[in-house]
Order: structure tokens, then sequence, then C-alpha cells
């Protein structure tokens, strides 16, 4: 399997997840909580784009390092301390609903355990035939 292709799939099944997420928040609970979950879901999406970007750039095809370790440690910290800050933000201003934020913010996790139990499936189906 190479990266690319399970790349765009995670992407497409990020925004499918956050729309379901969002629509459901929507129906079922206060605005706070869905602007939680789209916002949660928005930045997590963001964070796992650059972190893709910065591990593409930073590896050659063959695995070797093209940039420094220090270099990726850096941006990996920069970009923690960003996501940080935007959710403490959120937070203390009381913008967003502290437990849709957790659901948005879950939508990689999501994605990324159903991409794996239909690799899984589909694995175990190709060996029975």
């Amino acid at each position: 399997m190479d990266w690319k292709t399970l790349y765009r799939e995670l992407k497409a099944l990020n925004w499918i997840i956050l729309g379901i997420l969002s629509v459901a928040s929507c129906v079922f609970r206060s605005g706070s909580v869905t602007l939680g979950v789209l916002l949660g879901g928005l930045i997590i999406i963001a964070n796992f784009g650059l972190l893709q970007h910065t591990v593409t750039r930073a590896f050659s095809l063959d695995g070797n390092m093209k940039k420094g370790k220090a270099s990726i440690i850096t941006k990996y910290y920069l970009r923690l301390l960003g996501l940080g800050t935007i959710l403490y933000v959120l937070i203390t201003k009381g913008l967003v609903n502290p437990v849709g934020l957790a659901v948005g913010l879950s939508t990689i996790v999501f994605s990324i355990t159903i991409a794996g139990i239909h690799r899984a499936v589909q694995t175990t189906n190709e060996g029975a035939i």
C-alpha cells in the first residue's frame, strides 16, 4: 500500500466524518457544541495536513532524511504550541463547548480507526478467496 493512496483516502474520510459529526451535533446539541465539533475537526485536519507535509518534506522516497532532526522537532513543537494556544483561547473565551471540541478533535482518530478496520477486513477477505 502506498502512502499517497492511503493519505488521499484518509483525507476524504476525515471530511466525511467531520460532516457527519457536525450534522449530528447540529441536530441533537446546541450551537456551542456544534461549533466545537466543527472547529475541533477543522483544527485537527489542518494539523494532520501540516504533519504530513513536514514528514514528506523531511524524508526522501527511499527513507533517508533530507533535513536534520532539529528541524523536524522544532516544527513539531511549534505546531503543538500553536495548537495549544488555539485550544486555550477557544476554551477560556467560552466560544465552544469543550466536549464538542474534543469530539471534533477526534475526527482523525475515527478516520484512522475506520481505515484500519477496513484494511484488516479487506486483507482477511482476500486471504479467504
